[in-house]
């Protein structure tokens, strides 16, 4: 896979190595553990070498984005200083990103680097996140934009975003996390020592998300599991909904939502279940109960694999009301 990492003129030199430097560290685990390297990730620019932090540092591009036939995913970085300025200096850039997008690539800002994604106007009619500091300025720049105020992260159409300031490692993550494992997504948290979890309050929302496919059949059955989360459902019972053999049903379904339809079960048993320790005074059997599982191990396993938290830690957190020991 190979991942673009757009360097603005004048960018921030925090905003522009993270990306990069993950999507390296991940290979690396990868391959640790016996897996496949999966990226290949490269810097793009408009010229050879790019000024960032007002000239203090100079990034040398491996490609100038003129030259990017297709990418799978390229990121856009946050400017430095001046929004307006950042703009303009980059303005060469919004027609490579506009054609990139076409042409089937994803694209993801990285806080205010939201600016420089919504002038190719390809989020009008859509949802984004950005630096909270600059919310208003740009829901005035870009009104046909709705910006997810205080989201970590959005996803939309192959488009995603991040909110301000150490919110962009919580993309970083996800993206890591969507396009290998969960498992090398956390040991990057700890290797940076990030807290993964900050995403986690939002991640059913990014997971919805995974909609952005034209199966109607998988829609469906993902409405279904939406529905009937906490009753006993099997691939079985799915494929038979929506009238597809069961291999056949397997295989679209990963195919579209990047997730087997087990995995897809737990993720939104897991999130209702977050939602009622977030909101409610029910101890975690009664939790576990509401949301499918009758297993108490295999409940508090699967919720700190999704979560990167127990069931009570989390509830500790995160709870809105407070409770009595």
């Amino acid at each position: 896979m190979l991942i673009s990492v757009f360097v603005p003129q004048y960018g921030t030199i925090e905003g522009i190595t993270p990306a990069f430097r993950t999507f390296h560290t991940a290979n690396e685990f990868l391959t640790t553990f016996g897996k496949k390297a999966i990226f290949e990730v490269e810097y793009v620019g408009l010229t050879e070498y790019v000024p960032a932090n007002n000239g203090e540092y100079t990034i040398r591009t491996n490609r100038l984005l003129q030259d990017v036939g297709n990418t799978d995913l390229l990121i856009i970085p946050p400017t430095f200083g001046d929004i307006n300025t950042g703009l303009r200096d980059n303005a060469e850039a919004i027609p490579y990103f506009r054609k990139l997008y076409h042409k089937g690539s994803r694209l993801a800002s990285l806080c205010v680097g939201a600016f420089l994604l919504a002038e190719t106007g390809l989020l009008n009619g859509k949802k984004c996140s950005t630096h909270w500091a600059h919310i208003e300025e740009f829901k005035e720049k870009y009104p046909d934009i709705e910006v997810e105020d205080g989201a970590v992260i959005t996803e939309h159409e192959n488009i995603y975003s991040s909110g301000g300031a150490s919110s962009l490692w919580n993309l970083i993550l996800y993206l890591v996390e969507k396009f290998s494992d969960r498992e090398t997504a956390v040991l990057i948290a700890k290797y940076f020592a990030l807290d993964i979890s900050r995403d986690s309050q939002s991640q059913f929302a990014i997971f919805r998300g995974q909609r952005n496919h034209s199966d109607p059949d998988i829609q469906r059955a993902q409405d279904y599991i939406e529905r009937k989360y906490e009753e006993k459902i099997t691939v079985e019972d799915l494929a038979n909904y929506v009238n597809i053999g069961r291999r056949t049903f397997e295989r679209r379904f990963k195919e579209a939502t990047n997730n087997t339809p087990i995995e897809y079960m737990q993720r939104v048993r897991i999130e209702a279940a977050k939602k009622f320790f977030e909101a409610s005074r029910k101890n975690v059997s009664q939790v576990m109960y509401d949301v499918g599982y009758t297993d108490t191990k295999a409940f508090r396993d699967i919720f700190r694999k999704i979560t990167g938290l127990t069931p009570i830690d989390y509830r500790n957190k995160f709870a809105k009301v407070s409770y009595e020991i």
